[in-house]
């Protein structure tokens, strides 16, 4: 398995590194762990135009510093638990964002791992936070970390190709074996309601969302059914649960009433305005989780992100070992 952890000398990104050093990593296992320093423009550019410090030099070699820190800490961390597994320290300039999906496809890496920031509701959907734009254009799953803990686990399962890949993924990570698996599904529908219903109708709608809520659940139990006998094929621990109501808001619920530890879902990987003023249930659930959210897609991202759509080059600090 080969596995991107992003750190950034911040407490999500050390619980993060506390998260890896506590996966069952086989010594055939490769970490590449990186750290993403701001362009000098970054650095000194909070306010436009502003002239640059007499210190420039030295408040820069600080930053940098700081961020080469932060990954020796956490070499450190998971070599003390780890001490076989491959570790390759690297420190890079850009966009963080950018330079972790691009770092993800040169090592042709089957796993990212970094911290939730934590910004604000509003913020984190009109703006973005680093983790969700990792997330939406990343080659591969993400993990989001917000916690030192795997499991229990709760895993989505909408009956899509997406969360057929996240249940592959359970299934077959060794780092899932020993943990409980809660596999739920949700039915969701508006329910009928007088003030858009004709009085008239009223009974006949409510009859009919009935009908078709019972079917959804049907459909749901049967799928997440298939889930669980998959998991428990591959030796999981794994049981039901169906829900109904909005998606994202169940899926955080349950992961709430579980004490998961982690929540893993597909996602489709809606972009642009859609994405950002609606929300796709993936990015919804990464922001209002309580515990660490694993994002699997059934197909490998393909655009790149931000600047670099242009192929432009990260700029190189150091590349350790």
């Amino acid at each position: 398995m080969r596995i991107l952890l992003a750190v950034d000398g911040s407490a999500p990104a050390e619980r993060a590194a506390a998260l890896v050093a506590s996966m069952p990593l086989g010594d055939d296992d490769r970490l590449r762990v990186l750290s993403v320093a701001p362009a000098r423009g970054e650095v000194f550019g909070s306010v436009w135009g502003a002239p640059i410090p007499p210190d420039a030099d030295d408040v820069e070699a600080a930053v940098i510093e700081g961020h080469r820190a932060a990954i020796a800490r956490a070499e450190e961390e998971i070599r003390a638990t780890r001490g076989a597994l491959e570790i390759e320290p690297v420190l890079l300039r850009g966009r963080p964002a950018s330079v972790i999906v691009d770092q993800a496809r040169a090592a042709d890496a089957d796993l990212i791992v970094l911290g939730h920031r934590g910004l604000g509701t509003w913020q984190s959907r009109m703006l973005g936070s680093v983790s969700a734009e990792v997330v939406d254009h990343a080659p591969c799953p993400v993990l989001v970390v917000r916690d030192d803990q795997l499991g229990p686990v709760v895993l989505a399962d909408d009956g899509s190709l997406d969360a057929h890949a996240a249940g592959e993924v359970v299934a077959g990570w060794p780092l899932f074996r020993g943990l409980p698996v809660t596999v739920v599904g949700v039915a969701h529908g508006a329910i009928p309601s007088a003030a858009w219903v004709a009085p008239l109708m009223l009974e006949e709608s409510m009859s009919r969302y009935t009908d078709v809520v019972d079917a959804e659940r049907r459909i749901r139990s049967s799928g997440c059914e298939a889930t669980v006998e998959r998991l428990r094929a591959a030796g999981i621990d794994a049981v039901v649960e169906i829900r109904q109501g909005d998606p994202a808001h169940e899926i955080v619920s349950a992961a709430q009433s579980a004490g998961a530890g982690l929540v893993v879902l597909g996602t489709r990987g809606l972009t642009g305005l859609r994405r950002l003023l609606i929300g796709s249930v993936a990015r919804n659930v990464l922001l209002s989780a309580p515990c660490s959210v694993l994002v699997v897609r059934d197909r490998p991202a393909r655009a790149r992100v931000g600047d670099d759509a242009n192929g432009t080059a990260h700029e190189v600090v150091t590349a350790f070992g």
